[in-house]
């Protein structure tokens, strides 16, 4: 039992140290802001999907053929990330990814606007058709934050410190969900009054915006490139070598007693 609350004690250590390294803790404060300043307008947005009067009147169950559709696209984005996109540099692709996911959210205003209708584009096609690029550059997007959360992660405790990144990442998606649900109460969308859910929308395109101004904490470097400091590697590795020659020592012990 004591070993065990020392391998925890060691794993807590080793996150906290490594965690005050800024090459760790900026593009893990990015990962996070970047989920939290993106708030979410899906609850309003679904109400207005199938409200009569306000919006397309659209049925629950096209709704979720759409999110459904939606789904496929998304495996479509990770699919161009990997064929495509996964040896821009880290810096480079999340800020073109960036810009993308903020004009890809114009798509969400011009739809609840109802300019479709004036430019001749049926409710039904054009929200699918935003509904699939809207996930696929969401996944374009969220694939390399992952690929460099790996890249954080200090060798002997890989498992333990990307769960703690996952963390982070469940703590942006909640946050922007709870500042979606507040600016909504703030402007006084409801489940039958939509008048501001416009600008609802245009507030959160803006502030996916405003985290282009964060994208120097997201570091320079290759996909391919080692992001950790050396003295952390070293570290690590010294802990696996001791680990190693202590049960290499288990083992011979072992045979001994067999032997005998």
């Amino acid at each position: 039992m004591q070993a065990a609350f020392d391998k925890v004690g060691e794993a807590v250590i080793g996150m906290y140290k490594t965690m005050k390294v800024p090459g760790v803790w900026k593009p893990s404060l990015y990962m996070y802001l970047s989920l939290a300043l993106s708030i979410s307008t899906s609850e309003g947005q679904f109400y207005w999907y199938t409200n009569p009067t306000a919006g397309p009147a659209f049925s629950q169950e096209f709704v979720g053929i759409i999110y459904a559709i939606g789904a496929l696209a998304s495996i479509a984005g990770v699919l161009i990330y990997h064929k495509v996109l996964k040896d821009i540099p880290f810096r480079n692709l999340l800020f073109f990814a960036q810009i993308l996911y903020a004009l890809s959210g114009m798509l969400d205003l011009l739809f609840v606007l109802r300019w479709n209708l004036k430019i001749g584009v049926p409710d039904y096609f054009f929200v699918i058709m935003e509904e699939c690029i809207s996930r696929i550059v969401s996944r374009i997007r969220w694939m390399p934050m992952i690929v460099l959360s790996t890249k954080l992660c200090p060798l002997g405790i890989e498992g333990t410190f990307f769960a703690l990144l996952m963390c982070i990442d469940s703590l942006g998606s909640l946050s922007s969900k709870w500042g979606g649900g507040m600016i909504l109460h703030v402007l006084h969308v409801t489940r039958t009054d939509f008048t501001r859910l416009w600008l609802v929308i245009l507030i959160r395109n803006m502030l996916r915006i405003l985290t282009l101004s964060l994208i120097f904490l997201i570091p320079k470097g290759e996909q391919s490139d080692v992001l950790l400091p050396p003295d952390l590697l070293a570290k690590a590795s010294t802990i696996n070598m001791e680990e190693g020659l202590q049960l290499v020592s288990v083992n011979k012990e072992i045979l001994r007693t067999d032997d005998l």
